[in-house]
């Protein structure tokens, strides 16, 4: 028997209704930015989540001035002279991310910055890998000697060197940025708009020059897949605003 035509065009329109609709490619790159949204870890007006490294609180060298987060000179104490105040952002881990910061830094100035760092060892440098920070244009002039490219900023501390041809050097007291962009097949630094660094983390080439080179001696340097960001206090004027990450 015939159905009705009024009856068959309301089933074709039901059927089509029930049919799953496709996600549009905004959706997607929605979707896909929603979960990827940047963490903000100091914003210029809170140190919330901010703490010393293997302590409960933050050294008071750390304050927030003109919206950076500032490791003030004037505030140290004899016995600090030497650096060890790092920081962390202790308020969660992260394993494979994205970091962006600005900084700058003083005059023959020296920090980095820290990934995957557990507490409880000595100094976050001995496990840590480490984005360097320095004045690369005055600290040889004022402390009288020469560094290596691995030095100097930008590089994975002591272990992969900038390129040199990329690096956009500034001079102390002009605000960087720089981005770390960290996944098990590959590792990349940024400074000022310019990638200056890749490397693949654990690799053969990876083991082969922690062998051979500084961390030798130092068996948990570079293990660990997750942990904390830090900065370094290695007893410099350091300014620090903008820092942001996103899980990868």
């Amino acid at each position: 028997m015939k159905k009705p035509i009024g009856l068959l065009m309301l089933s074709l329109l039901f059927a089509c209704n029930t049919q799953p609709r496709k996600t549009s490619a905004a959706e997607e790159v929605t979707k896909k930015t929603a979960s990827n949204e940047w963490i903000i870890l100091f914003d210029g007006t809170s140190t919330k989540g901010w703490r010393a490294y293997n302590g409960d609180a933050l050294p008071p060298q750390w304050i927030i001035k003109d919206r950076a987060l500032t490791f003030d000179t004037e505030k140290r104490k004899e016995v600090d002279r030497k650096g060890g105040n790092d920081i962390i952002y202790a308020a969660q881990v992260f394993e494979n991310f994205e970091l962006y910061l600005e900084w700058k830094i003083s005059e023959g100035g020296n920090s980095g910055i820290f990934y995957h760092l557990p507490e409880g060892f000595d100094g976050p440098a001995e496990v840590a890998p480490e984005y360097q920070l320095l004045d690369d244009l005055k600290w040889e002039e004022i402390n009288n000697a020469t560094l290596e490219e691995w030095q100097k900023t930008g590089a994975d501390y002591a272990m992969h060197l900038p390129n040199k041809d990329q690096k956009i050097i500034k001079r102390a007291g002009e605000w960087n940025s720089s981005r770390i962009r960290f996944t098990p097949e590959l590792v990349e630094h940024w400074l000022n708009g310019e990638k200056i660094v890749s490397f693949v983390p654990w690799s053969a080439a990876w083991h082969k020059r922690k062998a051979n080179g500084k961390w030798k001696d130092f068996p948990k340097y570079g293990t660990f897949k997750t942990g904390y960001i830090g900065l370094q206090d290695h007893d410099s004027p350091l300014w620090f605003k903008n820092i942001k990450i996103r899980r990868l």
